[in-house]
């Protein structure tokens, strides 16, 4: 007992609470005080970090955190490749037609079912992108100087589809990618292929698209959805401003590209400049658009990165 009193005693005031014995209220009322989120440290209120008006503190985390492991890692350049989460390998595709084809031949025709089968046709003949993103991983994950060297490093949305396929390319020839998912209402998973700790999380567009171009030395654009050509037109549209430095853009897949945008007509309508074609080329191979790529540096006598 004296102990005790004797210890207490050492105490600064600050690191005792009122006794009740002064205040038969105190205790009560410093509950009170100490379970209101107002005493929690900052860092600590999910309900303040989460509230509109710390969103710029939270566009500063989204931003900061990847780029300090990108920092940290020696990650100077990136090779940048978007296309469709939809488009799977040629036997998953194959599956999914055979399943429709089954329905079909036991419930009989019917319109939803034929449009089915139509998609899924289409989607076993560009099951032709899943293998060339691959083989593009592999182009990138093979240009530099074995597994550690990360001054160019292949980048992706880091989904499913031609995403997976281009982290998987690298993955086959030993070289770190990277994955740059985006946290959506419905759950999404990062693709197998992505380097452990290289996959990022972000809970912002904006953010990940800045990381997407941060680095970027060239882009390489596969048939793709709403997503594939905002990122595309977006790119471009900075490109074309100059708010982005020039930077090979390469389409893959020209029949694709030619049918879903008619470039020339835009020309022709004057909406878009005749000079602004030479943004972008087109290609229909890995091997061409690597090549694309590496003529576009050396035509400007200009390293794809310092050696």
């Amino acid at each position: 007992m004296n102990n005790n009193n004797n210890n207490n005693d050492k105490l600064l005031p600050w690191q005792r609470p009122k006794r009740e014995d002064e205040d038969p209220k105190a205790s009560e009322l410093l509950k009170r005080i100490m379970e209101d989120p107002s005493y929690r440290l900052a860092e600590e209120d999910t309900d303040f970090i989460k509230s509109p008006r710390a969103r710029g503190i939270r566009l500063q985390l989204d931003y900061l955190k990847v780029e300090l492991k990108l920092q940290e890692l020696g990650v100077e350049h990136t090779i940048v490749v978007f296309g469709s989460a939809r488009i799977v390998e040629r036997k998953t595709a194959l599956k999914k037609l055979e399943a429709i084809q089954k329905k079909l031949r036991s419930a009989g025709e019917s319109r939803e079912l034929l449009k089915r089968l139509a998609i899924a046709e289409k989607m076993v003949e560009k099951s032709i992108y899943y293998d060339d993103a691959r083989e593009f991983g592999r182009l990138v994950g093979k240009s530099g100087r074995g597994p550690d060297d990360c001054r160019i490093i292949l980048m992706t949305g880091g989904g499913p589809g031609i995403m997976e396929a281009a982290n998987r390319g690298a993955f086959d020839v030993g070289a770190k990618s990277i994955g740059l998912n985006i946290q959506l209402p419905h759950e999404q998973f990062p693709n197998p292929y992505i380097t452990p700790g290289l996959c990022f999380q972000f809970h912002y567009f904006a953010i990940r698209k800045l990381h997407f171009l941060n680095r970027a030395m060239a882009l390489v654009v596969y048939p793709g959805g709403f997503g594939t050509l905002d990122e595309l037109f977006e790119t471009l549209t900075l490109v074309q401003t100059h708010k982005q430095e020039p930077m090979p853009i390469v389409m893959v897949g020209k029949k694709f590209w030619n049918r879903l945008i008619d470039f020339d007509f835009l020309v022709e309508e004057g909406t878009i400049a005749e000079r602004d074609l030479d943004i972008f080329s087109m290609a229909d191979s890995a091997e061409e658009a690597w090549n694309i790529i590496l003529d576009w540096y050396k035509d400007r006598q200009r390293p794809l990165f310092h050696v």
